[in-house]
């Protein structure tokens, strides 16, 4: 007679990547909730010194990040013809975030 047994471990992390982390979506300002994302995931080619890397587009200041608005969703939701971050995904709460803020018009707050 042979038994198999084993174990199975979730991890809850990976399967609820968002569960324990709060992503606030009542007050997206420029200066507090998009510069931090566009810095995480975006600035290593699209700052000013990079851009050269980055196609030419700058992310570092609002009037640049507001010009190129309407590009950045369809890059970081896949949607577009070079999703973007091109080494990973933007996070969800960061994608919600970003989102948030154009859809209230971008204001520089």
């Amino acid at each position: 007679l042979i038994i198999f047994s084993g174990c199975y471990y979730d991890n809850e992390e990976f399967l609820y990547p968002d569960y324990k982390n709060s992503c606030d979506t009542s007050s997206v300002t420029f200066s507090g909730t998009i510069i931090p994302v566009l810095n995480n995931y975006c600035w290593s080619c699209h700052s000013d010194p990079n851009a050269a890397f980055g196609g030419g587009i700058h992310l570092q200041k609002y009037a640049d990040v507001k010009l190129n608005s309407s590009k950045i969703i369809p890059a970081i939701d896949g949607t577009g013809t070079k999703p973007m971050p091109p080494n990973g995904k933007l996070s969800t709460c960061g994608m919600t975030q970003i989102k948030i803020w154009i859809g209230n018009g971008t204001p520089d707050n």
